[in-house]
């Protein structure tokens, strides 16, 4: 007799890529802290906040890696990993652009298509859905973001290694910010789709 596998475990809290989505979260405050420390008066940190970056983008591929790999793919996961993502990608634009380092445009920018996400989950659980799933395009947008800020923190400096550093970042920057609207317009298209659907089926 064949045994059909299926996904178990999904209630739980206390799983290792949970846990490691909460570290994340509590790595947001440290890292604004430790960017914004210059502009108060306190010493130069962005070593100390591109570690904690750096951190953040390793926990985020380990806990989606690992809960497929080892079943452990939750509720509370779904949620909390793109919270964190989200929370560094605001986190990052608040410090950046109060240290003039990215431009108030680019900034709006990022932010507009957080404000048009906000409105298509709120349409949806209107209507009585989940917010949406993270799609695999979203994914690489905030790949792309998570590598471009460091790379424009690394660029406020002088030498040839800031000058590398600001173009290299300057590229993530603009390939994220394109894919980050895509996966935007494409969670609009899914959101009017079912929108359609609960009013034919009306």
């Amino acid at each position: 007799m064949e045994v059909q596998e299926t996904r178990v475990q999904t209630d739980r809290v206390l799983t290792i890529p949970n846990i490691l989505s909460m570290a994340r979260l509590l790595g947001v405050p440290l890292f604004l802290w430790l960017i914004l420390r210059p502009e108060f008066g306190g010493p130069q940190s962005d070593g100390w906040a591109l570690l904690v970056l750096a951190l953040s983008g390793i926990t985020d591929y380990l806990d989606g890696k690992l809960a497929r790999r080892w079943n452990q793919i939750s509720s509370l996961g779904r949620l909390l990993d793109p919270a964190a993502d989200r929370l560094y990608i605001l986190s990052t634009l608040l410090g950046l652009t109060w240290r003039e380092i990215l431009p108030l445009w680019l900034t709006g920018l990022l932010l507009a298509r957080e404000l048009l996400l906000l409105v298509m989950v709120g349409i949806l659980r209107r209507h009585g859905y989940p917010p949406p799933q993270v799609n695999f395009l979203g994914k690489a947008a905030t790949f792309n973001l998570m590598y471009a800020f460091p790379l424009l923190l690394l660029s406020d400096g002088s030498g040839w290694l800031a000058s590398l550093a600001a173009i290299f970042g300057w590229a993530f920057a603009g390939w994220g910010t394109t894919l980050y609207w895509w996966a935007g317009v494409l969670y609009v298209v899914q959101v009017r789709r079912l929108v359609r659907a609960d009013a034919m089926a009306d």
